[in-house]
């Protein structure tokens, strides 16, 4: 429901663009609003909605949307949304941006990836009106948040005790949102088919271009993967044009595509010990991991069944037999695929685009 105490002005120049419309609510060009769209009500009668802040640009343009906590514990992509919200450079914008910070807010409050009803938001699209919780909040999202956007990026994380290395998943078959994918800026993109009930694909139906960020881990802040996706974001937003290009700002590096990757799972139960991190390439078998017994007596080793970069990994050293250890992304050039992580990392704090740790 509108709230008119939420509503503010960003542009002030002449507008050449229509009014935005979202669940009712009319966005004025040049306007910023944050809007409440009714979810359901919790068993004590507490309201549940989707919160959304929309910026409408004084000139038209690609509307985008920017989501985050489809997981209700991934909430590396809740921070990186604030931040770009308190940007400057939102004020500059042609066309509209809509950012959706907690889309599972049911999860987010009980630090949960699913539902209460058990299931998972991203395998529920695109829903329906008068199926379960997470169909219905689906359904909701897909009308109004996809329905009326051109593109958009799905911000996540690993897994409990998961990190992931910051890099894009997309179906880059699809030259649109290849360039998207390239030009977000992460150091690895990862060709990923699209997936039933997943968000990319209901939305692929639609004909809007989603690309999902992964990045860190579950229920923790990584400032690095948060400041690598806020430029992303940025990035993205100057590829289409919606905000103009900066001379201070450097082009982001070419990423390294994979068209594959895998998992290596634990041959057996014991203490883990790791010999590689995130980002750093490996060479096909090469010894990454020992799992011995608690007296050290049986130790089995895990190696590399191939070249690749290393881009998620558990962080837990207490395993159990067939749990996922490290994924690993088949690249063309491991080598120069782990010296672009590493200067990345070193460079993204020192970015002109933040001043201070806050975005310019």
């Amino acid at each position: 429901m509108q709230n008119p105490e939420r509503r503010r002005r960003v542009a002030q120049a002449k507008s050449t663009n229509d009014p935005f419309r979202i669940a009712g609510v009319e966005v004025a060009p040049g306007e910023r609003c944050t809007i409440d769209i009714p979810i359901s009500r919790l068993a004590n009668h507490t309201s549940m909605s989707l919160a959304a802040e929309i910026f409408h640009g004084r000139e038209p343009g690609p509307v985008l949307f920017v989501s985050a906590a489809v997981h209700g514990d991934e909430i590396i992509g809740v921070e990186i949304i604030r931040r770009i919200a308190q940007s400057s450079q939102l004020k500059r914008i042609r066309g509209t941006v809509m950012l959706i910070p907690i889309v599972n807010a049911y999860g987010f409050i009980a630090n949960s990836r699913y539902l209460p009803d058990r299931r998972d938001l991203n395998r529920s699209f695109p829903g329906s009106a008068t199926g379960s919780l997470a169909s219905q909040l689906a359904n909701t999202f897909m009308a109004e948040i996809v329905g009326p956007a051109d593109y958009g990026i799905d911000l996540h994380s690993g897994a409990v005790h998961r990190s992931n290395l910051p890099q894009i998943r997309a179906q880059i078959v699809d030259k649109k949102t290849k360039a998207l994918a390239a030009a977000f800026g992460a150091p690895v993109v990862l060709n990923a088919g699209l997936r039933e009930g997943s968000l990319r694909q209901a939305a692929s139906d639609k004909d809007c271009k989603v690309i999902v960020y992964e990045a860190g881990e579950a229920l923790r802040f990584d400032e690095k993967a948060i400041l690598i996706g806020i430029k992303g974001v940025f990035n993205v937003m100057r590829h289409l044009e919606m905000i103009p290009p900066s001379k201070k700002i450097k082009a982001a590096a070419a990423p390294t595509f994979s068209q594959s990757s895998h998992w290596l799972r634990a041959t057996t139960g014991g203490v883990m010990r790791c010999f590689k991190s995130l980002g750093q390439n490996v060479a096909k078998d090469e010894k990454l991991a020992t799992i011995s017994d608690p007296f050290g007596e049986n130790e089995e080793i895990i190696y590399a069944k191939s070249d690749g970069v290393i881009i998620g990994r558990v962080n837990l050293p207490i395993v159990n037999r067939g749990d996922a250890l490290f994924h690993v992304a088949s690249v063309f050039n491991p080598d120069a695929t782990g010296a672009k992580i590493e200067a990345l990392g070193e460079k993204i704090q020192d970015d002109p685009l933040f001043d201070g740790g806050s975005v310019i």
